[in-house]
């Protein structure tokens, strides 16, 4: 079978919420089934529209909840290109980049979802109990420079992949993305949700100087304004603007705090404000 974007997708999706069956051949009636299970239409019609692309059967939608093709010629000829779908057994071929995207869009579409709890967890989620498989997705979606975090949850047989932080976040979103128009904008949503901790610092002083006020503290025991953030190059500026107005600073850090975040400080004497 020839490789190609709607085959791959197809693939994907027939390993997340789909099935390739036949059944039992003791049985009178012999019948072969290749479906996807969803209840979201733009899903269903997806896969229906790549099937009948690369094999120019059109699937039956019943109901929203499932497309399906009844082919006993399709059915043999991707087990015997690609062998089991099942969710132990299921394998992701050997694809190029652009194949590979495909593959993952589909799968996750199906298998993956978004946890957003603003400023605490922005993470996108897929659970299998196919290790080799979970394992393979991992090393595809380090092939767009997506870290992610692998682990086994013993008491429910499971293992769990973890996406986190903007950046990888972002190359998800660029590369991969979600078709599921849900999960689509819950992920717009999750990345929108950072705080943007580059400063848009003033050049004039007095501008300057009320803005280290707004963002500052002053330690009382030492009249001096103290100024935090987790961005060091927001320091860097601040005191290089000083510097040209010959007003002293000093920079403290790096510091960890109790939740391993790590900030730095900016100090000076609060008798220039």
């Amino acid at each position: 079978m020839k490789i190609n974007q709607d085959l791959a997708a197809l693939h994907g999706y027939l390993c997340g919420d789909g099935y390739v069956t036949r059944n039992s051949k003791h049985q009178k009636h012999v019948y072969y089934h290749t479906a996807l299970r969803n209840t979201n239409l733009v899903l269903l019609k997806d896969f229906q529209s790549r099937f009948y692309n690369y094999f120019k059967i059109k699937p039956i939608i019943y109901k929203n909840e499932r497309a399906i093709v009844y082919s006993k010629e399709i059915y043999h000829k991707l087990v015997n290109e690609f062998g089991s779908f099942y969710s132990r057994e299921w394998k992701i071929p050997k694809f190029n980049k652009i194949n590979l995207r495909n593959w993952l869009r589909a799968f996750y579409d199906c298998e993956g979802w978004v946890e957003l709890q603003k400023a605490k967890s922005r993470v996108i989620g897929l659970q299998s109990i196919n290790k080799s498989g979970i394992r393979a997705v991992q090393r595809g979606l380090s092939n767009f420079n997506i870290n992610s975090s692998l682990k086994y949850k013993n008491n429910r047989d499971i293992w769990d992949l973890r996406i986190c932080g903007l950046d990888d976040l972002k190359r998800f979103a660029k590369y991969i993305n979600f078709l599921h128009p849900n999960k689509n904008e819950k992920l717009k949503q999750a990345i929108n949700s950072y705080v943007n901790y580059n400063w848009n610092i003033p050049k004039n002083k007095k501008e300057l100087l009320e803005f280290i006020k707004a963002k500052g503290k002053i330690r009382k025991n030492t009249q001096q304004i103290k100024v935090h953030t987790i961005k060091l190059n927001n320091l860097i500026k601040i005191k290089r603007l000083l510097n040209k107005y010959n007003i002293k600073s000093k920079i403290h850090g790096p510091w960890k705090n109790q939740h391993g975040s790590i900030n730095y400080y900016l100090t000076l004497n609060k008798k220039v404000l």
